[in-house]
């Protein structure tokens, strides 16, 4: 697994068991060494660690499951339906979800994310898998009443701490896709899938945006979330597991909206 630090990526060598620091451009190095590698056992997130983003932009899909779709009352699009959300966003493992005060229902999405590991542009379908760096877990957190007046999702989706991201990148297998993902609100379980439902496979989603835009390494494309999908409040915890070749977890609190004497406590 890799682990995003302070001073750059680490990663955790099976042989040695243990983390070992490398540069940025060990995404490429283990690329091909992955498969096959995917099967050791769980480890801790090192202290010290951040959430996993250290690329340019992280890329959204959304209705990625039918019966997610249905209950929320949407079609299921013909292509993957795209938005976007800041890494302004982003708070890691044990943070803390701010609700805003004012816009009515908040919502948490569990989602198994993509890392980018290679620069790619215009990929066919076929080649796509092959630019995957590694996966970790994150949710999407929505204000789902501003979604719906807005009509887009830029800030329905864009509150600060709205993408609670896992440090933690696991090395990618084609054995992900067949993965399980669940969410559990306050330890009943409240989401539960596997991810070989979504409508749209990873290797569509990388191609069909890779044709519209270039994706670098560290890029982020969340996959969608399966359905279960619901409010938190003030006090709520969320915990999103997703177990494949290893299991990846993801750990969060909610809190009404900060005052302006806290805004530096996340």
């Amino acid at each position: 697994m890799f682990v995003l630090k302070e001073n750059g990526w680490c990663f955790f060598e099976i042989s040695q068991r243990k983390w070992v620091e490398t540069g940025l451009s060990a995404f490429e190095k283990f690329l091909d060494q992955a498969e096959g590698k995917a099967g050791f056992a769980d480890v801790e997130t090192p202290t010290g660690s951040l959430p996993a983003f250290s690329g340019s932009k992280i890329l959204c899909v959304g209705r990625n499951y039918r019966k997610h779709a249905a209950e929320l009352g949407n079609d299921v699009p013909d292509r993957p339906l795209w938005f976007s959300k800041p890494p302004s966003a982003i708070i890691g493992d044990g943070g803390t979800v701010i609700l805003p005060s004012g816009f009515g229902r908040i919502d948490y999405e569990g989602e198994m994310v993509l890392v980018i590991g290679r620069r790619c542009a215009k990929v066919p379908v076929e080649q796509a898998l092959s630019f995957i760096g590694g996966v970790t877990a994150g949710l999407d957190m929505t204000a789902r009443e501003l979604q719906r007046t807005d009509g887009q999702w830029t800030r329905a989706k864009g509150f600060d701490t709205f993408l609670p991201l896992s440090g933690l990148v696991a090395p990618f297998s084609e054995k992900w896709q067949s993965a399980v993902l669940e969410v559990r609100l306050n330890d009943e379980r409240v989401q539960y899938s596997s991810l070989d439902a979504m409508v749209f496979k990873f290797a569509e989603l990388i191609s069909d945006i890779s044709h519209c835009m270039t994706l670098e390494p560290g890029d982020l494309i969340m996959t969608g979330t399966p359905e279960g999908i619901g409010p938190v409040k003030s006090g709520d915890r969320l915990e999103l597991t997703i177990s494949g070749p290893v299991r990846l977890s993801l750990m969060v609190n909610c809190r009404q909206q900060f005052s302006v004497s806290d805004k530096n406590m996340y």
